[in-house]
């Protein structure tokens, strides 16, 4: 993940000042333990500014309104407390090439400062100070004490100290071109690296972007430059710090993440906060995305392996119990033919009562006859009551493998991050497991409303009739039974866990075979046998699926529905 560097930076405070300050602070709202949010209020204008100090993707940008749900965390309920209502009034680096933003915050616009928020873009040392007018410090996202770092320590009472400097030369556009030279090349080694050690300020970013401008390759050793490359190179490098002088940054997209020095202007509704936004909330979705879902595959494969290990237990009991008549039938011969009876007999061979062939009894020598055929009755009745007791136990661990198995489906069709929904279904997924007892909430977030968070998969079929899929069993069931009209068709693969499918007909409409076929392999591929070249899939009207008395999320019956074979890979090809 692409970090925000000195200059991005610079090009964030640059847009924030032209049109954000000074602005009323008029909410404070914490995200979750790395970001914070502050609602601004200008002449012209309302929105929120985010402050984030994650390890990985520290940051200052406008960001989308923050979600609903109650804050609850100790720093926000203390910065409102001093914030909301003030002003903002400036936005800057407290040194020049730091990546520590100072935002003053006052009564009024034109008053002096009364506080002081610190915002320190450090890597994982990244973190939030609010400071008084006199720089004392009266709350902080992260304490460091003495004995985390004997260098620096960040507490609250204690005096605000800056960071220690990078011990580096700082860029100058008054350096001329020789002395700016033979430093670059003093140390041997690939020039992108050289650049990277010589100055402060300078990113990965920048260098990739020079060396870009020079047509100059990162990997060339800074010996074997020729004059014309490094003319190049430090025309490249004026014309940033030009940039950087005069305020004028390009936003752009790149493969290996973004640039404020891009070769094109970005589009017109695009800002660099804009990109910024669109960046972080696609990196950090896709990583909350995978440790999410990895969290949830492991912990649906530990459930489902021991539910299965016991329902080959109770299975393997119920073949045992099988064999109850067996023991009555060597019982009932034994009494039968007392009178051949020996003491000491370890087994005996007496004609069946059917057709007269031998059968061979096992015998506990230390027994009479009588004793055996009693402990044979004994062990056929308690056969009996076990199977009695065991049936049951089978069918309630077979409800539930079914279920997990419904989730897993679910689970399995969401593999990849597309967009904000398929974190939002995963999290779904995560609070219904929370609900069934299978997972511990760590969280008090509350639930919101199915028709709040409700974002089902939708496709057209050929005929250009909606097809709703439910991608969990919270909209499974809401599709099914909140969403679904006597006019639609419902789809689900034939005693398989799959998704709910909705095909949405308008009143007299009729599908064709086609429609019915596109739905058919949207409910095979959405499907635990997505892998198979085909899947039997049934559909009926959603008035003949009915949802038993206390069944889990997304298990239902059905009635009067027909089949078809749908094909998983057809939806993808």
């Amino acid at each position: 993940m692409q970090p925000v560097d000195y200059t991005t930076l610079l090009a964030l405070c640059h847009e924030l000042r032209q049109s954000w300050l000074p602005a009323r602070i008029e909410q404070v709202y914490q995200r979750d333990r790395h970001t914070l949010s502050l609602a601004l209020r200008t002449l012209n204008d309302r929105g929120w500014l985010t402050l984030s100090w994650h390890p990985q993707a520290a940051r200052l940008c406008l960001d989308r309104p923050p979600p609903r749900d109650p804050d609850t965390f100790t720093l926000s309920d203390q910065l409102r407390h001093q914030l909301k209502g003030l002003a903002l009034i400036a936005l800057d680096p407290i040194q020049p090439w730091e990546r520590v933003i100072d935002l003053a915050i006052a009564k009024r616009p034109d008053d002096p400062p009364l506080y002081h928020l610190f915002l320190e873009i450090m890597g994982k040392y990244s973190n939030l100070v609010l400071t008084d007018d006199q720089q004392q410090i009266i709350t902080v996202a992260h304490q460091v004490n003495a004995q985390q770092s004997r260098i620096r320590t960040v507490q609250t009472g204690q005096p605000y100290q800056l960071p220690p400097p990078v011990l580096a030369e700082s860029p100058r556009l008054t350096e001329n071109y020789s002395d700016w030279q033979e430093r670059v090349a003093l140390i041997p080694g690939k020039i992108s690296k050289q650049l990277l050690k010589s100055y402060r300020g300078v990113s990965p970013m920048v260098v990739k972007t020079l060396l870009n401008q020079a047509e100059i390759d990162p990997d060339t050793d800074n010996q074997t430059l020729t004059p014309e490359q490094w003319q190049r190179l430090f025309q490249a490098w004026q014309h940033w710090l030009t940039c950087l002088e005069n305020q004028e940054f390009r936003g752009e997209i790149t493969e290996a993440g973004f640039t404020v020095l891009g070769a094109v202007k970005a589009p017109a509704n695009q800002t660099i906060h804009g990109l910024i936004q669109d960046y972080y909330c696609q990196q950090l979705g896709q990583e909350q995305f995978q440790q999410l879902r990895h969290q949830l595959q492991q912990k649906l494969n530990t459930v489902i392996a021991k539910l299965q290990q016991k329902a080959h237990t109770f299975q393997k009991r119920l073949e045992e119990a099988d064999n109850a008549n067996q023991y009555q039938q060597q019982a009932d011969l034994l009494m039968a033919y007392l009178h051949q009876g020996q003491p000491g007999l370890t087994e005996i061979t007496l004609p069946d009562f059917d057709q007269g062939q031998p059968v061979t009894i096992p015998l506990q020598p230390d027994k009479s006859l009588i004793q055996n055929a009693q402990r044979f009755y004994k062990q056929q009745q308690k056969l009996n009551r076990a199977q009695d007791a065991v049936r049951p136990l089978l069918a309630v661990v077979t409800t539930e493998l079914d279920y997990l198995f419904q989730v897993e489906a679910t689970l399995q069709a969401i593999s990849q991050y597309e967009n904000p929904d398929d974190l939002e279904t995963l999290t779904e997924i995560r609070e219904e497991l929370i609900d069934q007892g299978y997972l511990t909430a760590t969280h008090s977030r509350p639930r919101r409303k199915p028709e709040e968070s409700f974002q089902p998969h939708i496709v057209n079929s050929p005929s250009g009739f909606p097809i709703w899929i439910g991608r969990n069993n919270r909209q499974n069931d809401h599709l099914t039974f909140r969403v679904a009209t006597d006019y639609d068709l419902w789809f689900h693969a034939q005693e398989i866990a799959g998704s709910h499918v909705l095909l949405r007909l308008t009143p007299g409409a009729i599908a064709d075979d086609v429609d019915l076929q596109c739905a058919a392999n949207w409910a095979a591929y959405y499907s635990r046998g997505r892998e198979s070249e085909q899947v039997p899939v049934v559909y009926t009207q959603p008035k003949y699926v009915f949802k038993p008395k206390g069944a889990k999320p997304g298990m239902v019956v059905y009635q009067q529905e027909k089949v078809l074979w749908g094909k998983p890979q057809s939806p993808r090809s």
